[in-house]
């Protein structure tokens, strides 16, 4: 008997089958293979094309669209934000919201002839208001010029004729101010004479600023309005530097010790600064060294030659002193106005004395004679070479345009 399990043939044809077998296999496994390959590849094409899609959204949208937050949020913690979150705020000075609510006659045109040269040179945004007799509001009146004035974009200073704004009483983020005042009586000598024969600039100047002042009122000596007690010449007319500090309560423009107080108490809680224009140099350095990215080099721009031809013909004409009489009533009534002028005028000498300054003033602290301390303030140049704004004058002007840039 043929043992057949050991035949040659039977054992090629054994082989031939198995080759053919793993020949198969290899192919589908290779096709497989393949079709691995090509859902790879798909996967990775529509992962890049969701990328530049959310990369697309991101720049266009200002930020990372919402599918990747809620990605990120599926997937949990990632740096994904923090490498690629919205660009780093610009850095500004403090403080970077300045109000300037300059007091009429207290050399505030000065001041902002200055600011104009500051603003270009150190690049911060001015915003002067052309609105000189309106610094009494209502309440909506200040809640549209907070508002307008919050939206300036900074660093920004911020100038008008207006009598304090409490931002923080409508939720409003409080401004630093500054200001400047002067020796009342000479504040207030400075605008009689004004209102009537205006200043260098041009003689009929005047004619234009009062044209319905008649000529018995406009050329009314001094004494005979002080000492027969006209309207112009007796409060309220004279208390006028004290509502700038006090602020917009009814109770600010009536002369007494509630209106001083919280003017006092305002000027401490608000005001960076407020200087006296009898020390207008002193009050700039201090300006200079407390808010340097506003008041650079103004000192030195004050001194200089090209800016006095700017601004040498605004001083008040026809400008004299009333007798000695007439100044002791002035004086009387406008007791309060000195009472705060005193407190401004100390808190001023301490501000110098803690940076540690030295006074450019010539002024004695032992003056003997008030008024005649006051007749040499009146003489001294730095009042005649001032341009002076215009006197409030309620109800003459529309207050809808609120801000005008220089």
């Amino acid at each position: 008997m043929k043992n057949y399990s050991s035949s040659p043939r039977l054992n090629n044809h054994s082989a031939s089958h198995s080759t053919d077998r793993n020949r198969r296999k290899g192919f589908w496994l290779s096709a497989l293979r393949l079709r691995v390959s090509l859902r790879d590849y798909a996967f990775c094409m529509a992962t890049l094309l969701l990328f530049c899609l959310g990369s697309l959204f991101y720049q266009l949208n200002g930020g990372p669209p919402k599918v990747l937050l809620e990605i990120r949020q599926y997937l949990g913690e990632s740096t994904f934000v923090d490498d690629h979150g919205p660009p780093t705020p610009r850095e500004l000075p403090f403080p970077s919201q300045v109000i300037y609510n300059r007091v009429g006659k207290c050399g505030s045109r000065t001041v902002v002839l200055l600011l104009r040269i500051l603003a270009e040179k150190h690049q911060f945004n001015l915003v002067s208001s052309d609105i000189h007799n309106k610094t009494r509001l209502t309440k909506h009146e200040q809640v549209d010029l907070m508002r307008n004035i919050s939206t300036i974009p900074q660093p920004f200073l911020y100038t008008r004729h207006v009598h304090f704004l409490n931002f923080t009483r409508f939720r409003i983020e409080q401004p630093v101010y500054i200001n400047i005042i002067r020796d009342p009586i000479n504040r207030f000598l400075s605008n009689y004479f004004f209102r009537r024969f205006g200043d260098w600039r041009g003689e009929q100047n005047h004619l234009i600023r009062t044209p319905q002042m008649k000529d018995d009122e406009r050329y009314l000596d001094i004494n005979v309005c002080i000492m027969e007690n006209y309207p112009e010449c007796s409060n309220p007319r004279l208390f006028y530097i004290v509502p700038y500090f006090c602020g917009q309560h009814p109770q600010c423009r009536e002369p007494g010790v509630w209106a001083l107080e919280r003017a006092k108490q305002n000027v401490i809680e608000n005001f960076l600064l407020v200087g006296i224009l009898e020390e207008l140099e002193d009050v700039l350095l201090l300006l200079e060294r407390l808010l340097p990215h506003y008041f650079s080099d103004v000192l030195s721009i004050y001194k200089s030659p090209t800016f006095w031809k700017m601004g040498n013909l605004t001083g008040t004409v026809k400008k004299h002193m009333p007798t000695i009489e007439a100044l002791q009533v002035l004086y009387q009534r406008m007791k309060y106005e000195y009472n705060f002028y005193n407190f401004i005028r100390d808190q001023f000498h301490l501000t110098k004395k803690k940076i540690g300054l030295k006074s450019t003033s010539q002024n004695s602290a032992h003056e003997p004679d008030f008024l005649r301390e006051l007749a040499l303030r009146t003489q001294e140049p730095l009042e005649e070479e001032e341009e002076e704004e215009e006197e409030e004058d309620m109800g003459q002007e529309d207050a809808n345009i609120w801000m005008v840039q220089p």
